[in-house]
């Protein structure tokens, strides 16, 4: 109904502050449910230099002092983005089920990053399984290889023989099942869960009490985007109050998004697979909460819009209403994203996997004179193939993944059924 407020003197006191305190007070001001003291010890278990690298937890890189910048989110276990969130998640619903003497079945979908990710946070969780559809043969190889070879008892791979919004439309129908959901307990991880989206504005209250030195200053984020939610994130953190100028919505070419900003005609539609695989998704499920809050938080409306698009495959929303001025976008040909690896390495000195060089891309054409801050969403290890055709040779990969490829993979082949999906959840719960 309404966003929490940070004015402009506890953001200048938060710029003294270290990650797990800037999380305490963002989240705390969500009305968690959870005892201050529990979520202070729970936010310092998990955003420690040990998990993620750096006392920073996402540090900025500068690459023109006080201009332009890397958000570096990708210091976590699986050198996404999406361990920032997801690993205080994970935390978060044991904290519960503990409490509750509960359990829950998480059903995810991911086009690369979410499914490690999730796994990563709840491998041997006894109160958490995690059942995630995955799209075969469209991620990196990496990618794959780290949540496939994960040997878990409470992970379950399934490898969908479809795409990404495949994976993504059987596990709305799955828990829209009312009676199924409740019986077996679901939960979702995905940037569907509120929680996800809460945990990424942290990091751009962060950032920008990092970047700026003056109540006011202002600061402006390009943030590659497929299923927009931490383009969202970004959003709800300047609804909170943090001088954000521009957000830019940074796509591949599969560039729903882009055209929607564009044009106000949302209309899903893929083109291809890109480089940028994490990003090739055209059924963008947060776009739903950003309309929802522009069109004055009316849930009718926002219903009526999203039946429109079940029954004539779009809508459209007049200029007023689809592009808060602050919203701009762009969009990457894969061939600009290889040329935008070599000049951020040849500029710079730095490597920067494809989802972030689309960022670069998209978020240099836009900017103005206010400093601009890049979100890093990976580290190039996870995409060697693409930095290989950029640069010439491969990215470096941490000591810890070298030998996943020689470990065996666990994963379960299945067609994009909602019905197939219920009945290996049943027989595995």
């Amino acid at each position: 109904k309404h966003y929490p407020q940070l004015s402009g003197k506890q953001l200048h006191t938060l710029r003294k502050c270290d990650y797990p305190t800037v999380a305490l007070e963002v989240l705390s001001l969500f009305g968690s449910g959870i005892p201050w003291y529990d979520l202070s010890i729970l936010l310092r278990e998990t955003y420690t230099k040990k998990v993620f690298g750096t006392e920073e937890i996402t540090p900025l890189k500068w690459l023109e002092p006080g201009r332009l910048a890397l958000l570096q989110l990708s210091g976590g276990p699986t050198l996404a983005f999406k361990d920032i969130p997801l690993q205080l998640l994970g935390r978060l619903m044991n904290y519960v089920l503990e409490k509750e003497d509960g359990t829950l079945n998480i059903l995810g979908a991911t086009s690369g990053d979410t499914g490690s990710a999730a796994a990563y946070a709840l491998a041997g969780k006894n109160r958490l399984r995690l059942f995630m559809l995955s799209p075969y043969g469209r991620m990196s190889r990496f990618q794959q290889m780290q949540m496939y070879t994960l040997n878990e008892r409470n992970i379950f791979n399934l490898v969908v023989n479809g795409t990404f919004d495949d994976c993504q439309k059987v596990m709305k129908e799955v828990n829209d099942d009312a009676e199924f959901k409740e019986k077996y307990h679901l939960g979702a991880m995905n940037s569907i869960n509120w929680a996800r989206i809460a945990a990424q504005v942290v990091y751009y209250v962060y950032a920008y009490c990092k970047a700026t030195t003056n109540i006011g200053d202002e600061v402006s984020f390009s943030v590659p985007s497929g299923n927009f939610g931490n383009a969202l994130a970004a959003h709800v953190a300047k609804q909170m109050g943090v001088p954000i100028r521009d957000i830019i919505v940074a796509t591949n070419e599969n560039d729903v998004l882009d055209r929607f900003f564009q044009t106000g005609e949302y209309r899903p539609r893929m083109w291809g697979d890109t480089s940028s695989p994490s990003m090739d998704i055209s059924v963008a499920s947060n776009l739903e909460r950003y309309v929802h809050d522009i069109e004055g938080f009316n849930p009718a409306k926002t219903a009526r819009l999203w039946a429109s698009l079940k029954s004539d495959g779009k809508f459209v929303l007049p200029k007023s209403g689809r592009n808060a001025r602050w919203m701009l976008s762009g969009k990457a040909t894969d061939a600009e994203v290889l040329d935008t690896i070599r000049m951020v390495y040849r500029e710079y000195n730095t490597i920067i996997d494809p989802h972030t060089a689309v960022g670069v891309k998209v978020g240099l054409e836009r900017r103005d004179d206010t400093p601009l801050i890049v979100a890093e969403t990976a580290q190039p290890a996870k995409f060697a193939d693409t930095i290989r055709e950029a640069l010439g040779f491969e990215p470096p990969i941490p000591e810890r993944f070298k030998g996943l490829a020689d470990l065996p993979e666990h994963t379960t082949r299945i067609d994009p059924d909602a019905e197939a999906v219920k009945q290996f959840i049943a027989a595995h719960v």
